[in-house]
């Protein structure tokens, strides 16, 4: 009973700061840390171990956190090189406002199919979508979440996607067996979530014909703009889609862009550039809008998001290393009588979890050691506990504040989670479903 007065008294600080107060996450996630961390001592343990438990939880986030950070360099990179103007201007040649939306969904669900990664499509496609969006006169929270549900499609769906594989190893089922299950929840949600967007495309208002030209001319008056600006972002792609290794990747499509910014753009530098990488991109214009479109990017930019990422990481690895999450899962696993609630009570621990640690291996790994028995005991088909653990696990994380992929979608897009809350239909909707057919369907496949 304790530890759920912990976690219930923690949930109430974090809502109650962002939605009362209007406060970032970084202070109240911090004065969770505090909490768990007294309650923790009062119950007996030793402060070095609640230590080891908070440099464990960030060191699982290494990855992500550099990825974050050569991200935030990519941006203004691209941006400095004409690889992001290049595609504003085309893209508002060419794409119709009233289908950019479902358009966006389409594209970023490919890349992501292809890729197996969410990260790599949002940092990369993603961003410049945001940008034509933005120069669309698109509400930027609606162009994120079509981003994002994309995104997370492929992220779900994909064989190369290292999600997928977790969830279905972790879960002892075969990955093709594994995917072809989740149809029943994916098609659904992706089919209700084009519609979503459909309507949402239509009913939203767009820039003028002139201030789209005049926004044309901006581009074509302060960048040099060529096929060659692709380089860097083909380079990326391609490389994303051949499983090169995300780090080195992202390094050498800095590096290319800085090689097209040297050798196209006309005024750069050397000093200047590395400038951009540093503090983000700075293009002194008249044009308010443009401004705001390509000013971007930076290492600087991404500090901020790299400060709560770890304040959450040590938040889990604390609640991971002192038992504190596998005590409140176990309360749940004494409720499991029958398949229904078996689906639910994993939904909503892969949920919790992802809500306590902000990191969606976590959600797949703890609630999938903990449920497979259960499910075994009572003879429920484990290819249900694979998906549940995907459709609650992988797809909430985005929904979290101080999640890693919601501070990094939000950094990357330049809008906060709670602004593409309502938006991202595409995630409510798997975990709805998977819930919902584990109590319609009777029988135990």
């Amino acid at each position: 009973m304790k530890i759920f007065i912990l976690f219930a008294a923690m949930l109430t600080l974090l809502i109650i700061s962002m939605l009362h107060f209007h406060l970032e996450p970084h202070i109240p996630l911090l004065m969770c840390l505090i909490l768990m961390g007294i309650f923790c001592l009062s119950e007996g343990s030793r402060w070095q171990s609640l230590e080891k438990g908070m440099i464990d939880g960030i060191s699982r986030g290494l990855q992500p956190i550099l990825i974050m950070a050569l991200i935030g360099i990519l941006i203004a990179a691209w941006m400095a090189s004409g690889s992001v103007p290049y595609l504003i201007y085309w893209g508002l040649e060419w794409i119709n406002p009233n289908w950019f939306l479902p358009g966006v969904l389409l594209l970023t669900i490919l890349v992501s199919s292809f890729t197996g990664s969410s990260f790599t499509t949002v940092g990369t496609v993603g961003a410049a979508m945001m940008a034509i969006g933005l120069s669309l006169g698109m509400n930027p929270a609606l162009v994120a979440a079509s981003v994002i549900c994309g995104a997370c499609f492929g992220d779900k769906m994909s064989p190369l996607s290292d999600t997928t594989n977790f969830a279905s190893a972790i879960a002892g089922v075969d990955l093709y067996t594994h995917i072809r299950h989740m149809m029943h929840t994916t098609l659904p949600a992706m089919i209700l979530t084009f519609i979503f967007f459909i309507v949402m495309g239509y009913n939203t208002p767009s820039h003028s014909v002139e201030a789209v030209t005049h926004l044309q001319a901006g581009l074509a008056q302060h960048f040099h703009l060529s096929p060659l600006n692709l380089l860097a972002p083909i380079i990326v792609v391609m490389g994303a889609v051949k499983r090169f290794p995300i780090i080195p990747l992202l390094t050498v499509g800095i590096i290319v862009a800085g090689i097209t910014t040297l050798t196209l753009q006309p005024g750069s530098d050397l000093a200047t550039l590395l400038k951009a990488y540093h503090h983000g991109f700075h293009l002194t214009t008249e044009n308010e809008v443009l401004a705001n479109m390509v000013n971007r990017g930076g290492l600087n930019a991404m500090l901020s998001s790299v400060i709560l990422i770890m304040i959450a990481l040590s938040l889990g690895g604390m609640a991971v290393q002192t038992g504190l999450l596998d005590r409140l899962m176990r309360g749940m696993v004494k409720k499991v009588t029958n398949k229904g609630r078996a689906v639910a009570s994993t939904a909503l621990s892969s949920a919790g979890v992802n809500v306590f640690t902000g990191e969606m291996y976590l959600s797949i790994l703890l609630p999938g050691q903990m449920f497979k028995p259960v499910y075994e005991q009572h003879g429920i088909a484990l290819k249900n506990l694979s998906r549940t653990l995907e459709d609650a696990g992988t797809l909430i994380t985005p929904l979290i504040p101080w999640g890693v992929s919601g501070v990094f979608f939000a950094q990357t897009l330049g809008v906060e989670v709670l602004e593409y809350l309502p938006y991202v239909v595409f995630l409510y909707l798997c975990p709805v479903l998977s819930v919902v057919l584990g109590y319609l369907q009777k029988d135990r496949g």
